[in-house]
């Protein structure tokens, strides 16, 4: 099955509707190269606190603008978007750790967006400075680069990751969508499997 083909340029009214249409189609159009990076940074950062490390390594033109660049992708409406998520903050801190791997491509695109900001719009001088209809004509003039891809594929995640990797700051993505992180397993534990030959339950269970 093809996966469904990318917007032809970002929305100027998006809903939370096409938004959740995006972020499950992406999850199926990534690169299967970027998954792999991303998963094996995890693991190599699963025996860390992502709570008690935030390193950083953009400065704060760098983060403006990219933080204005995330909202435009998942905009503040009648719900809170990517700046209210923290969505930045968790690219910065994650490009400066867990997925390092990625830093060095997408700070140079970053870069040169802003350099090409710039020399588009000297008025403004940045894209954070940029009206509104003038970031969202910027954006579609790029939306088929490599740098578009990346910043929208981690902006997905800085939005509805778990909360300890930086981004979905009080899980406002996993709001959006509706989900609950309980435990799976709840009381009485042992139904499942009581007629297994040999199961005992554990003093306290109710099987």
């Amino acid at each position: 099955m093809s996966n469904p083909p990318a917007p032809q340029s970002p929305p100027t009214d998006a809903t939370r509707r096409a938004l959740l249409r995006v972020a499950a189609w992406l999850g199926t159009s990534l690169a299967v190269s970027d998954w792999e990076v991303f998963a094996a940074a995890l693991h190599r950062s699963s025996s860390d606190s992502p709570d008690v490390v935030s390193p950083s390594m953009l400065d704060s033109g760098d983060l403006a603008d990219l933080e204005a660049l995330t909202a435009q992708i998942i905009p503040t409406d009648s719900t809170p978007g990517a700046r209210e998520a923290g969505v930045a903050h968790f690219i910065d801190r994650a490009l400066a750790s867990y997925l390092a791997p990625l830093a060095t491509g997408f700070v140079a695109g970053l870069k040169n967006l802003r350099t090409d900001v710039r020399n588009r719009y000297p008025q403004a001088g940045s894209f954070a400075a940029l009206s509104p209809s003038q970031q969202l004509e910027y954006l579609s003039s790029i939306e088929s680069s490599p740098f578009f891809g990346s910043l929208r594929y981690l902006t997905v995640l800085g939005m509805f990751s778990d909360p300890s990797y930086g981004g979905n700051r009080n899980g406002i993505g996993w709001e959006l969508l509706g989900f609950r992180n309980d435990h799976a397993y709840q009381p009485p534990f042992g139904y499942y499997d009581r007629d297994y030959p040999g199961f005992q339950a554990r003093s306290g269970d109710t099987p």
